[in-house]
């Protein structure tokens, strides 16, 4: 049997995956708590984010939700004081168990940021590459893994021809699609968002939520929103975060998209996402 280069690259990702496995994951957090400088600012934090769904975090600024999202792939601890306690598990392994490295678990839980970055003195056709370079991860038929990424990405028809522009020479939106092919590339099996969308116009927006919807049925999505209209879009499930005055951030309501915006069980819910404060 002739093995293709497709084949032989998932079976190396997925040799390097460890325990995490090679498809889309579930994120389930049990009584997650954070600090800064000794600052209690995330407290008891219990989610369950299924796979192969897209799960939305939302809440006024300052209620811990980018800092719960940089926990999932261990981002919180490259930064100086920061402190964790509880469990954040991976399809059932434990992401920051002593035996797992963190680049291995970033692998797996990709991240987009709040403005685009890609790399801008590297051609487009290298920037969605670089990860799996970084990672030395074997391939065989990179122009396959490019134009794969890149569509799932929706960018592949409008930079097909222009393969070797600089990554930095696209549109703000096209740039941001970039970095999500970026992440792509690696298959993982979730994706971070944080308000991807937030430095982009109405069209780039509205792209790049028609991306996650078109890739949330191969990897699970967690996205950080201040946009309500965006969660109600995207999302399958939502988490309500909120702070007190001098208190931690704190779930305070957690389920199905629709259930959240249309019947919540706390005032507050029904408060912050009908825009009566935050």
């Amino acid at each position: 049997m002739t093995i293709t280069a497709e084949q032989s690259f998932l079976a190396e990702t997925a040799r390097k995956q460890g325990g995490f496995g090679g498809s889309a994951g579930e994120i389930v957090t049990d009584d997650v708590c954070a600090w800064f400088g000794g600052r209690l600012v995330l407290e008891g934090v219990s989610l369950t984010m299924e796979r192969n769904r897209v799960t939305a975090l939302i809440g006024p600024s300052g209620c811990g939700k980018s800092t719960y999202l940089r926990i999932l792939n261990r981002m919180h601890e490259t930064v100086a004081g920061a402190q964790l306690a509880g469990t954040v598990a991976l399809n059932g392994t434990d992401v920051y168990d002593p035996t797992q490295r963190a680049v291995d678990v970033r692998r797996q839980i990709g991240m987009v940021f709040q403005r685009p970055n890609p790399f801008p003195a590297m051609t487009i056709y290298q920037n969605v590459l670089s990860g799996l370079r970084f990672n030395q991860i074997k391939f065989s038929n990179p122009d396959d893994i490019v134009e794969e990424a890149l569509t799932k990405a929706g960018l592949w028809n409008e930079v097909r021809n222009r393969l070797k522009a600089l990554g930095g020479d696209l549109s703000g939106g096209q740039q941001q699609r970039l970095c999500i092919a970026r992440g792509l590339a690696l298959r993982p099996a979730v994706l971070l968002m944080d308000e991807p969308c937030s430095a982009l116009d109405p069209t780039s927006t509205r792209r790049i939520e028609q991306t996650i919807g078109e890739i949330s049925h191969e990897v699970t999505v967690v996205i950080v929103t201040h946009n309500m209209q965006q969660a109600q879009r995207v999302s399958d499930s939502c988490a309500f975060f909120l702070a007190g005055e001098n208190e931690p951030g704190r779930v305070v309501e957690f389920g199905a998209t629709d259930f959240m915006f249309n019947s919540p069980s706390d005032p507050r819910t029904n408060d912050y996402v009908n825009g009566q404060f935050g």
